[in-house]
């Protein structure tokens, strides 16, 4: 059997996942990273509006987690935390309710320079990219 990382995902209000899995992808301020079992430990600063994507979960393949803000931990023996301001499991999305966010954001940052109104529209995008890639590979 091939060694699996540990990975969890947690916001300040609960642990959304917790598990095995062979790849973690993430995009931070300076760019996507993978991570696989024997990773060096690594800090990185998780982008807003990111999609956090763990491959080879057992239950379901891929776990998918929209995130806002937070940060990404890599440490020595294979475990990934994803501590997270803001997150949302793929499945978990309502996808009207993301898309009617998105195109209010949108509307009201197009008014003004208002930077709530485009942490609002990046957080709709990330939720909306991790429910329709969920929904492709279902």
């Amino acid at each position: 059997m091939s060694k699996k990382l540990f990975v969890e995902i947690v916001s300040p209000e609960q642990e959304l996942w917790a598990g095995e899995g062979d790849m973690v992808i993430a995009k931070t301020v300076d760019g996507e990273i993978g991570v696989q079992p024997g990773h060096t430990p690594v800090l990185a600063l998780l982008a807003p509006g990111a999609v956090v994507r763990v491959q080879g979960a057992r239950e379901t393949g891929e776990v998918r987690a929209a995130v806002h803000g937070g940060f990404m931990v890599v440490t020595l023996g294979d475990r990934v935390s994803i501590l997270a301001e803001i997150a949302e499991l793929a499945e978990d999305v309502d996808v009207e309710r993301a898309k009617a966010a998105l195109r209010d954001a949108e509307s009201q940052g197009s008014l003004v320079e208002d930077e709530s109104a485009q942490a609002r529209a990046a957080r709709a995008r990330s939720r909306l990219q991790a429910a329709e890639a969920a929904e492709a590979s279902a």
